[in-house]
């Protein structure tokens, strides 16, 4: 956090933002392959992969309790603004392709999504953090997160000068869920319209709040099932022999990662207690040097959004049906911060002050390290990860700008 955002141009309109996050990442994973404290290894960063596992809910619960309060917003919006949500489903355009490179189970990470940090919590949640849905989607996020910011730049740049679509259905198209690519994709549409500046920043805006509300339902509910359903069906016709991941390995590493989701014992809730308190320190302390926040509001911010958490997880476990945490932490923290709930007003004034990059930076730092325990696996991407990754920015673009489009033509807005 101390380093914070650095900004490199490339051009007028094409820039490459470097933020804390992938910073973390990088020096966890540094820590774990060079070996500068020699502390920590193989059983550390299984240690690791466990923590990343429970953050995921804290990631989740913060996310929430934002669409909570954003839900005024997302139901006054038209509906190009929701529409275009469902061509969030253009990133599977990228499954078959992936497929053809050789991928196998990987493609259900790597394509279902945008893959930012929402969806990487649904994959590792649901999958496990050894799986191979989860390396696929890590891979795509690290990528992503180096050149998705100027590769969405020159999408738009391109796009918005050849196609014969309406500003507006691309400033839509330019909200994905990620403020850096939102503003990346945003900068090339305003520079070429900039008598519309205020309309399109507007539109952007919201399009990006329902993006980061939504995704993360479209994902679970809709995209995960359709990946899962379209890998079953391509994998016979398209697959290679010389795969990565044999499946029956796959359901193994799968079966392995579900063992700490039998039962509940006051043993785990202590440890998740700790933990989660320890989490808390970390980013109150992350975020005061970051955005120079109030100590004391911003722990108990975190004390909240740990606390949604541990319940999310214990459900998860006490009830007699199969439904993920997630789920739980989801519906909770969305309803206590609605507007109008009595527990509104005191979320808000305190979660608002944890910021999302400072959890995503902390947790990011435990993902690098429970990655170096598996880089070979992660090696064998490489080049091709970087194709997949582009794929999948270009399928939410103009899946997205074309039902806006297509919305705005038929509402008569255009």
């Amino acid at each position: 956090m101390t380093i914070g955002v650095r900004e490199f141009d490339i051009t007028d309109t094409i820039s490459l933002l470097l933020l804390p996050l992938i910073y973390s990442l990088l020096m966890g994973l540094g820590i774990y392959l060079a070996k500068p404290i020699k502390s920590i290894g193989p059983e550390q960063s299984k240690v690791a992969g466990g923590i990343v596992v429970l953050i995921i809910g804290v990631l989740l619960a913060k996310l929430a309790i934002s669409s909570g309060q954003s839900i005024a917003t997302i139901f006054n919006v038209g509906p190009a603004l929701l529409l275009q949500l469902l061509g969030d489903l253009g990133t599977l355009i990228a499954l078959p392709v992936a497929l053809l490179l050789g991928f196998r189970r990987e493609v259900i990470g790597m394509t279902s999504s945008i893959c930012r940090e929402p969806n990487l919590g649904v994959i590792i949640d649901k999958y496990g953090f050894k799986s191979p849905e989860a390396r696929g989607v890590l891979s795509i996020f690290v990528i992503g997160s180096i050149i998705g910011t100027p590769f969405i730049s020159l999408l738009s740049s391109v796009c918005t000068s050849i196609m014969p679509f309406h500003p507006y259905a691309f400033a839509m198209a330019s909200g994905i869920g990620s403020a850096s690519m939102n503003a990346a994709a945003l900068v090339p549409l305003t520079h070429l319209y900039p008598a519309m500046e205020t309309q399109l920043e507007a539109f952007a805006g919201c399009s990006n709040i329902l993006s980061f509300c939504l995704g993360i339902y479209m994902c679970i509910f809709i995209s995960l099932p359709i990946a899962e359903k379209l890998y079953k069906f391509l994998y016979p016709l398209l697959g290679k022999k010389d795969r990565y991941i044999d499946d029956d390995v796959s359901q193994n590493e799968a079966n392995e990662n579900k063992k700490d989701y039998d039962g509940f014992t006051l043993g785990k809730f202590k440890r998740w207690s700790v933990l989660l308190l320890s989490f808390s320190v970390i980013v109150t302390v992350g975020n005061f040097i970051g955005y120079h926040t109030p100590l004391f509001d911003t722990f108990i911010g975190m004390l909240i959004i740990s606390i949604i958490t541990l319940i999310g997880m214990i459900l998860e476990r006490v009830c007699p049906f199969d439904i993920q945490s997630i789920i739980f932490i989801s519906i909770i923290g969305l309803i206590i911060s609605i507007p109008g709930m009595p527990t509104a007003n005191f979320v808000a004034h305190y979660v608002s002050n944890v910021e999302l990059t400072t959890i995503c930076t902390a947790f990011l730092a435990y993902v690098g390290i429970s990655i170096g325990n598996d880089w070979e696996d992660f090696k064998k991407i490489g080049w091709k990860g970087i194709i997949v990754t582009m794929l999948v920015i270009f399928g939410t673009y103009l899946g997205s700008a074309s039902i806006a489009q297509l919305t705005l033509f038929v509402t008569g807005t255009i």
